[in-house]
């Protein structure tokens, strides 16, 4: 016989899953007609395209691992109502500028990055030269020579500050207001105070603007022009009509442009740390000859003449009167010369920078150079081009002698050292911090 087949269990009926098998159907709007409920595995028919349809998923059915269908959104809530007014950019609580202070900002950027700056300070400059030698000569109204050193120590601080990485609109609009203000005032001690900050800033601005020189020829030039600038803060200096004793005039100015050279420097050169051995020699040696200075005059001040300062004595006078002039000592020895060898040696070294803030000795000493009522105005320009010329051939000796103890041997190893002597800093009319 024949096994009996074994018995099949019965199946479970197999329950409709709606949310994986099929999508479900939303009720429709009631103009269309009832819902009606499909459990056959025919596609639901496709709901009016003018009405739209809401899926209402089951919620005893497990949710579906693929995103949901899209849900369409009604025509009324599509749009914004015509009646909100629209907020622009930036005027709200974002914090982020609004669209006329950004178009402002960038034209300031262009206006700054262009050379108008310039252009505008060459012309300040020039004009209140030109109001200055009026005044001296004299030529028209008396208050030029106000006008001239107002605008002169205004256009002198902004380019200060634009050179040492400052604020110059500040600091600018600050000279102005304090300049029209002394002239306004007409006081003794506002016209000798202005006077002393007119002197410092040219001096301090002179030794600034100078720029690396690979060659003596360039360090000349680089004096040169140290001692022009010195030479027009001069005139704004007397333009102001101070009221002052020289010998204490020449100190202080002399202290407040040496203290703001070294200030400055001081960053410039990397701190006390970027002195190194030749920077520390160097620095001693301008000191000391200061100092030897300044206390030789002082004594000589004091007690009198000796027989070889009688001598010495002859020796100006007899300069006076067959050469027009005597060179100023303080700008022959060591302003002049120790401007000429710390720009050479900025070119290969950052020490030069410490050497450089001792020619604010000699700029200071040009910037004083027309205080002193007892000489005249050709005799004061011949004596500060006798001490240019005399000091240059004092800084090349000095370069000479550095290059001979400490460089290379030989014309050709000299000429490969200028050659790669390339120490960047920024152009005479950029920031140097």
């Amino acid at each position: 016989m024949s096994r009996a087949a074994p018995r099949r269990r019965a199946e479970k009926p197999r329950r409709v899953r709606r949310g994986r098998d099929r999508a479900p159907v939303a009720p429709a709007s009631p103009a269309v007609g009832p819902v009606v409920r499909r459990v056959s595995d025919e596609p639901a028919p496709a709901p009016a395209a003018a009405t739209p349809v809401v899926a209402q998923p089951d919620p005893k059915a497990a949710p579906a691992p693929t995103a949901a269908p899209a849900v369409a959104a009604p025509p009324a809530t599509a749009a914004a109502a015509p009646d909100t007014p629209a907020t622009p950019a930036g005027d709200g609580d974002t914090g982020q500028p609004s669209a006329r202070a950004t178009a402002w900002r960038e034209r300031l950027t262009r206006l700054r990055r262009s050379r108008v700056p310039q252009v505008a300070w060459w012309l300040t400059v020039l004009t209140g030269t030109a109001l200055l030698v009026c005044g001296v000569v004299p030529v028209g109204p008396s208050w030029l020579g106000g006008a001239g050193s107002v605008a002169v120590v205004t256009a002198y601080t902004w380019a200060l500050a634009a050179r040492t990485g400052g604020r110059p609109v500040v600091f600018g609009a600050l000279a102005l207001a304090l300049g029209v203000l002394v002239l306004l005032l007409d006081d003794d001690r506002g016209r000798t105070g202005a006077a002393v900050m007119t002197c410092a800033i040219a001096a301090v601005l002179a030794v600034m603007t100078t720029v690396p020189a690979k060659r003596f020829r360039e360090a000349a030039r680089e004096c040169t022009i140290a001692v022009a600038v010195a030479s027009v803060g001069a005139l704004a200096t007397v333009g102001f009509a101070p009221a002052l004793t020289v010998v204490r005039f020449q100190y202080v100015t002399l202290g407040l442009a040496l203290v703001g050279a070294f200030l400055l420097v001081h960053r410039l050169g990397a701190g006390f740390h970027g002195l190194g051995r030749r920077g520390l020699l160097a620095t001693v040696g301008g000191g000391a000859v200061l100092l030897a200075f300044v206390g030789y005059a002082e004594l000589l001040r004091t007690y009198g003449p000796s027989d070889l300062v009688a001598t010495l004595l002859d020796g100006v006078r007899w300069c006076r009167e067959n050469l027009g002039a005597f060179p100023r000592p303080l700008e022959t020895v060591l302003g002049v010369p120790a401007l000429a060898w710390g720009c050479h040696m900025r070119a290969r070294r950052r020490q030069g920078w410490w050497v450089c803030a001792f020619g604010a000795a000699g700029t200071a000493s040009v910037a004083n150079a027309l205080t002193d009522p007892s000489v005249a105005l050709l005799e004061s320009g011949l004596s500060v081009l006798y001490g240019l010329v005399l000091g240059l051939v004092l800084g090349y000796a000095v370069i000479r002698v550095d290059l001979r103890l400490t460089g290379s041997r030989g014309r050709r190893a000299r000429r490969d050292e200028q050659d790669s002597a390339e120490r960047p800093e920024p152009a005479r009319s950029r920031a140097l911090l």
